[in-house]
């Protein structure tokens, strides 16, 4: 069963949606930019749907200034009060429910990063934003970033052992000047962090629960986190051939797994 409530941040009024479970455990879904609650292509909708009906309740709002909620917008790095009046909105709405595992894809994975989890006892962390505030406007709608060096020098091994792709190469069919250009960034150092990627990485460090790191294996913003992040880190999960939003078919189903598996953990 799905409803729609209102309920108070600060002196605001944020709107969101309840799919109903009796699961110990529920999801909360935080959306990434300027989103509505739907989310990107009405994925966010048809995953509440899903994770409700393996038995666990979901909630999902709409931030101050953005969607259906009113006040004003201040963005990612200042949506940690709206995280909070959410998680106190759903446990709230279901009394019996113990734990909450939290999601959020790009800057609404940093926004929970920030927020040191907010209460949470889990969170699903998927291609989080690195970018400082002044790129912020809709990171997936705007001019995707460069790849990072080492994730051209991935890209062109993969094509060093694709025969069709040194066909091209060797019958002239491909671009010497452009993989020229593309050699030469493949060999820079990558950059620092940003200072939002630090601060990121501090708010996490700050968070007890369990945490799970996803990346989309075609996504730029996903690749240029990682190559801010210790490779080595076992909560690290790629999911192969997804994009930004895992709309792809067997990456929804990937992240549906994800998901479900991190609120089983949490009994």
């Amino acid at each position: 069963m799905r409803r729609h409530i209102a309920f108070e941040c600060t002196s605001d009024t944020l709107i969101g949606t309840l799919d109903s479970a009796d699961g110990p455990a529920g999801l909360l879904i935080v959306t990434g930019g300027n989103e509505l609650r739907c989310g990107p292509y009405g994925s966010h909708a048809e995953l509440a749907q899903k994770v409700s009906a393996a038995g666990f309740p979901v909630m999902r709002f709409d931030r101050r200034g953005v969607g259906d909620s009113n006040g004003f917008n201040a963005g990612f790095t200042q949506s940690s009060d709206d995280i909070a009046a959410a998680i106190t909105e759903f446990r709230s709405a279901f009394p019996r429910m113990k734990h909450v595992a939290a999601y959020g894809n790009c800057d609404a994975a940093s926004a929970l990063m920030l927020a040191q989890g907010q209460g949470c006892d889990a969170l699903v962390l998927a291609n989080p934003w690195t970018f400082d505030p002044e790129m912020e406007a809709e990171p997936e709608a705007a001019a995707p970033p460069q790849m990072t060096p080492g994730a051209i020098r991935a890209h062109y091994l993969r094509r060093l052992t694709d025969p069709r792709a040194l066909l091209r190469l060797l019958t002239g069919k491909v671009r010497i000047g452009q993989l020229a250009g593309s050699l030469a960034n493949a060999v820079k150092a990558a950059p620092p962090p940003s200072s939002l990627a630090q601060d990121m990485a501090a708010g996490l460090a700050q968070f007890s629960g369990s945490v799970s790191l996803l990346i989309a294996e075609h996504d730029r913003t996903g690749q240029v986190f990682l190559s801010h992040w210790n490779s080595a880190d076992q909560r690290l999960r790629i999911c192969p051939k997804a994009g930004h939003s895992f709309v792809e078919p067997q990456a929804r189903i990937w992240l549906q797994g994800q998901l479900l598996g991190a609120l089983r953990s949490l009994g």
